[in-house]
């Protein structure tokens, strides 16, 4: 007979399905658990990794321009369907459809005109989770007029590009777009109209091949990836290994193509800080 009895333990069980989801987010670089709200305040960048997750595009507005500045236009475009296009069964139609339910949008792009600084400007946010942010007519038609509405109003022009590139579905209609995005920034340009890029991850295909890469200054967030093809067809292509680090916005800085690698918590700032220096330059050559 033992002297000293068995102590005896409470336990406390739970289930997986308590837990509320989405309270808690992985780092992917280090492995921490991240508190959700603390990174939705920190606009979904980990502090100690510096991580950049994604974040939705009117999120982004919020960050980027003053409080109660932005008014948005052209809200109500949709796309048609010229091609009748289907693709394993579902047609295209249907895919615009499930994806304005999933994000109470009505395509990619969200644009409008707003204060940054008190600095009147005209922008254009992309929105990946609308089909990939892929370039389509409606997604063309309104960087497009965002871009005209600049060179009518005087204001400069900002772009932020999240995009897998081109869509497919609109053949032709959606190759077009790149064209007549890159006219309308040649025309701001002979105005002497400031155009700021900012890429963020991914920015690829016909919206890196136009105005993306068309920039006075272009921006791009850390560790986004960037780039026309992709790596494993560019690697078939070529039949060459490609460098380290390839299409990440680090590897394009030191080639030469982005101008800064801006953290997404100092974007704001920084794109002020530009567009106080245009305003200080036109200042000076006036008087």
């Amino acid at each position: 007979m033992s002297i000293f009895s068995k102590p005896t333990y409470s336990t406390i069980t739970y289930k997986k399905k308590d837990i509320p989801k989405g309270l808690w987010t992985k780092d992917p670089v280090n492995g921490e658990i991240l508190y959700h709200k603390d990174l939705e305040k920190n606009l979904m960048v980990a502090e100690k990794s510096g991580y950049h997750f994604p974040i939705g595009a009117r999120q982004r507005i919020d960050a980027l321009l003053d409080v109660d500045t932005f008014v948005e236009y052209d809200k109500d475009l949709k796309s048609a369907d010229p091609l009748n296009f289907a693709a394993n069964g579902a047609a295209y139609t249907q895919k615009v459809e499930e994806n304005q339910t999933k994000t109470k949008e009505n395509d990619a792009v969200i644009s409008g005109i707003g204060k940054m600084g008190d600095i009147p400007v005209s922008i254009a946010v992309m929105n990946f989770k609308f089909l990939g942010g892929s370039l389509g007519s409606v997604v063309g038609e309104k960087i497009t007029r965002a871009i005209e509405r600049g060179a009518n109003e005087r204001k400069p022009v900002i772009v932020v590009s999240a995009s897998g590139g081109a869509r497919m579905h609109e053949g032709i209609l959606s190759l077009m777009q790149m064209a007549k995005t890159s006219a309308a920034l040649a025309k701001l340009n002979e105005l002497g109209l400031p155009y700021i890029s900012v890429l963020t991850n991914p920015t690829t295909g016909g919206v890196s091949a136009s105005y993306a890469t068309l920039g006075d200054v272009i921006l791009a967030e850390p560790g986004a990836m960037i780039g026309f093809a992709g790596a494993r067809v560019i690697k078939e292509t070529i039949q060459q290994d490609l460098p380290e680090g390839f299409q990440t916005s680090e590897f394009l800085f030191n080639a030469g193509l982005i101008d800064q690698i801006v953290p997404r918590t100092e974007m704001r700032e920084r794109i002020i800080f530009f567009l106080k220096a245009y305003y200080a330059k036109v200042d000076k050559q006036s008087a």
